[in-house]
């Protein structure tokens, strides 16, 4: 069994919408400061209902970045189409969770327990704090810091943004306090001195590239202070030893047990995982909708992305585009087949490969990654998390060497070239890749000056190692590569109108008729070589009544999931507005970037 914590209902906190209000209450009604910060049990209550991490819906998340075609209503497409403004785009002004952390770091000190022990759960409460403001940057830039619950009437309620620089700054300063003080023997399943670092590394990497590349806000001077941090505090991690990349030799299926696992609290590269066990009440099933019918189906585009099997380009091969989906499937990084669904891929509790099946709006791809191969409940609903994974410190550590113009082929030996060789990837020699970049890929990122070929390579294994892992729009956005956002994903290729073979075999399974045509009764329809009926799909021009969008019908081409034209503002678009009603509250505070 595995190991597990008991998870506790914290006290009621009084939550309400985003109002100036949020900051100027006790958070914990039912707590008295006087009476309740006594103790280390206190101290571990209080913060344990700070308990905050991804969960398995992460693997749904990647709907904002051009990975996947979704018929989600996603912000970003709304903003894109031009459609939104300070009057629709209402969310992400909430403040009641900074309230309760900031009631905690303003009492903890009265409890009567040693320094140490203060200090462990003053880093968590700041470790948590951090979390909030960066995600609060990342969507708004300059937002007001502060750093104490308010009180009625304060001015402080009313104060205009504070820059960037500064709230960062004060972010680091968090991160840094919790490195230093959180205990590394925590109970399995919270946030420990490395999974601390683990953010740690995320955030001064996300900082540093940020400011690198967007220089809109004039802090690229500043960028190698916080690419410098990324590499102290993962070569911290590498220097520990206590964490390693998973692999027991067998390329074909090590990287998916990372996502399938019914325990990962003992395996050498999950740093923090969110824990799920049917007989302790922590439940979580989402095959219906990673794989089911399809809330985000993969682009072709992330397909091309992955290497062959020999490490050599797939986009090097004669008419690449035009590959049916069986080939584009062979001989290529096994992490493909391990992410997607692949021809002669069997569907429990099927006996035969599984058919791929096509929908409008979708790009005939199908998502693995999160998905579990069973129909046993507690099976399903048992699967761990990975929060935080050591091959992201390693890709981070590599990647912030790399901005520095410092990184050698060793370093990247001990990080980047450890995670290829769990798949059975060869290395990446640095020299080759700076001596001949993807022309692709150096297309998609125009904007990087030096070191081009390895810094390329290493965001190809970004987006390959991390697919549907939450990760791909925060890297498009830090990247400053939110144009990439404006093509429509694309699906499979079709050489035209006919039968296909989505299994592998040889054998048709499918049959593409135009939209004009009636589908054939169950009875009249065409039977393959091994006397099963083909699947029928009528097909047309976007728009149309087909079950099939394909550009062109006649002639050949790929799937095609939307006809909305997509314009990427910068920089406007890298952020949002605040939300008219908060600036109506308080006048103080002003739009940026055009808003």
């Amino acid at each position: 069994m595995k190991p597990y914590i008991k998870y506790i209902l914290f006290i009621a906190i009084a939550s309400v919408g985003c109002k100036k209000s949020d900051l100027d209450r006790f958070p914990q009604t039912a707590i008295s400061p006087g009476l309740f910060f006594n103790t280390e049990s206190d101290l571990n209550l209080y913060v344990n209902g700070l308990l905050l991490m991804p969960d398995r819906g992460s693997y749904l998340n990647d709907q904002s970045s051009d990975n996947v075609a979704t018929t989600a209503n996603v912000e970003v497409k709304n903003v894109m189409a031009g459609s939104a403004n300070s009057q629709n785009i209402t969310s992400g002004w909430e403040w009641s969770r900074l309230r309760d952390i900031n009631y905690f770091l303003e009492n903890y000190n009265k409890a009567k327990v040693s320094a140490d022990i203060k200090n462990h759960y003053a880093g968590l409460a700041r470790y948590y704090r951090a979390m909030f403001y960066i995600d609060k940057v990342k969507r708004f830039s300059d937002v007001p810091w502060y750093s104490g619950t308010m009180n009625p009437g304060d001015n402080a309620l009313y104060k205009a943004r504070d820059p960037r620089k500064l709230v960062m700054d004060s972010v680091m300063s968090d991160l840094d306090f919790a490195y230093q003080h959180v205990r590394e023997n925590v109970p399995t399943g919270t946030p420990g001195k490395w999974a601390v670092a683990a953010f740690y590394t995320r955030t001064a990497l996300y900082e540093g590239t940020y400011r690198k590349y967007h220089s809109e806000l004039n802090l690229a001077a500043t960028a190698n202070v916080f690419l410098e941090t990324a590499v102290k505090i993962a070569g911290d991690v590498m220097a520990s030893g206590k964490f390693s990349v998973y692999s027991t030799g067998k390329p074909e299926q090590d990287y998916a047990t990372l996502f399938n696992s019914q325990d990962l609290t003992t395996n050498t590269e999950v740093i923090l995982a969110n824990i799920f066990d049917m007989s302790k009440n922590r439940s979580q099933n989402v095959n219906g909708t990673v794989f089911g019918d399809y809330e985000q189906a993969p682009a072709k585009d992330l397909i091309q992305t992955y290497l062959m099997r020999d490490g050599s380009r797939f986009t090097d091969l004669p008419n690449y585009d035009k590959l049916s989906f069986v080939k584009e499937f062979q001989n290529r990084d096994p992490r493909l087949s391990q992410t997607m669904a692949y021809p002669g891929w069997i569907r429990v509790p099927d006996t035969k490969p599984y058919i791929q099946s096509l929908n409008k709006n979708f790009t005939g791809y199908h998502q693995l990654k999160g998905y579990v191969n069973s129909t046993d409940a507690s099976t399903l609903n048992g699967v761990d998390f990975p929060v935080y994974r050591y091959a992201e410190v390693l890709l981070s550590y590599a990647e912030a060497l790399a901005e520095l113009g410092t990184l050698k082929q060793q370093q990247l030996d001990v990080s980047v070239n450890l995670i290829r060789r769990r798949a059975g990837m060869p290395d990446l020699n640095m020299a080759q890749a700076n001596a001949s970049p993807d022309p692709l890929l150096q297309q998609q990122y125009g904007n990087i000056t030096s070191n081009v070929g390895i810094i390329l390579e290493i965001r190809r294994e970004r987006r390959v190692e991390f697919a549907f892992e939450n990760t791909r729009y925060d890297d498009l956005m830090r990247w400053k590569a939110g144009k990439l956002l404006t093509k429509s994903p694309e699906g499979m290729y079709f050489a035209g109108l006919g039968k296909y073979d989505l299994t592998g075999d040889g054998v048709e399974d499918i049959m593409l008729i135009d939209q004009s045509l009636t589908i054939p009764a169950e009875e009249n329809k065409e039977k393959n070589s091994l006397g099963v009926k083909l699947v029928y799909y009528r097909t047309g021009t976007i728009g149309s009544g087909a079950t099939v969008y394909l550009k062109n019908v006649n002639t050949g081409s790929y799937i095609v999931t939307e006809f909305v034209t997509r314009n990427f503002e910068e920089p406007k678009y890298y952020y949002r507005p605040i939300p008219q009603q908060q600036v109506l509250l308080n006048p103080n505070l002003k739009q940026i970037f055009g808003w």
